[in-house]
């Protein structure tokens, strides 16, 4: 079985955090995005990986040659940003006629992957949302048969947003849409969807059915990161009785994420805070934030916040978002 994740976007919602560092390696609940992504898929049996790179590529691929030195995988370079059809239908030589499931780079989800991927017909992911225009939504019938996918409708027919995860037994029939689609035309933003090769399958016959997520967690802004992170590490500390270490003259408000070598002084740290490596923290308030590896905070209250790695922040605030690389005095 292969997972193909495309990974090849440039984040702009969570700029500046993503003009040096891929959305996809994002510190979450002291993973990234991508490994929660990865170790889900591992976890059901998924042996391959085909990664789809772009922008940061190089950066995507240090890490996981560096966090997964046994993984299985193909990286295949997005040049063009031309959408997630696009993305796709490179992968077509790397995946052969093979069953996938598909998980888009930016997206989290609570389901029985292992259930998905023993179903006996091809399934598309869904969740109930409000306002369903903008995503792509899955029309069904009674029975969860998926009738039509139709991208962003300015009239929805349906509520079912479609989460991002797809896992496709018609492979050849899937490329074949792809390559149908990119070679007829582009959407009229200039990318090509996935979710147009999709209905094609559906117009030519082949049966989808959905299944319904018990959590979605969709990654690409600042404040959905933000509950992504409090949600997955109230999780992790139900899951497993975690010991943090204990830091001169400070407290610790469970639940947090702090990585190895941070240097931690006379602080408030939590709930709700993932600290990456070798991280100095002094005199500082934080809760509800994310804040990268060998950054630097002195005198600092943050809150609802991301602050990128190797940043340095002294003085006082109340939420940030700031990238890699960036020194801010706010004294």
């Amino acid at each position: 079985m292969k997972a193909i994740i495309p990974v090849a976007g440039a984040g702009t919602k969570l700029r500046p955090l993503t003009y040096t560092q891929p959305k996809a390696l994002i510190p979450l609940a002291g993973k990234t995005i991508l490994s929660v992504i990865v170790d889900q898929l591992l976890d059901a049996g998924v042996t391959e990986f085909v990664f789809v790179i772009g922008y940061l590529g190089e950066k995507i691929q240090r890490y996981i040659a560096k966090t997964y030195p046994k993984l299985s995988y193909t990286l295949i370079t997005q040049n063009d940003r031309r959408g997630t059809g696009h993305a796709i239908w490179l992968t077509k030589d790397a995946v052969g006629d093979e069953e996938v499931i598909i998980v888009l780079g930016d997206t989290v989800c609570d389901y029985n992957v292992k259930s998905i991927l023993n179903s006996n017909t091809s399934e598309i992911g869904v969740r109930k949302v409000d306002d369903p225009r903008s995503f792509g939504v899955a029309e069904l019938d009674d029975k969860d048969v998926v009738m039509r996918v139709v991208e962003k409708p300015l009239i929805p027919k349906s509520n079912m947003a479609m989460v991002g995860v797809y896992y496709i037994k018609e492979t050849q029939a899937l490329y074949s849409a792809l390559s149908k689609h990119l070679h007829d035309r582009t959407d009229e933003d200039g990318e090509y969807h996935l979710t147009s090769a999709l209905e094609q399958m559906i117009e030519n016959g082949i049966k989808f059915k959905a299944f319904r997520v018990n959590n979605w967690f969709d990654c690409g802004k600042k404040e959905s990161l933000l509950s992504t992170n409090a949600i997955l590490l109230k999780q992790m500390a139900e899951d497993s009785k975690q010991k943090i270490p204990s830091y001169e003259g400070t407290v610790i408000i469970p639940p947090v994420s702090i990585a190895d070598g941070c240097n931690i002084q006379h602080s408030i740290i939590g709930p709700n805070v993932t600290i990456g490596e070798h991280t100095t923290i002094h005199s500082s308030i934080i809760k509800d934030s994310i804040i990268g590896a060998y950054a630097e905070l002195e005198e600092v209250v943050l809150n609802n916040s991301i602050i990128g790695s190797d940043a340095y922040v002294r003085g006082l605030s109340q939420s940030l978002n700031i990238g890699d690389n960036t020194e801010i005095d706010l004294g």
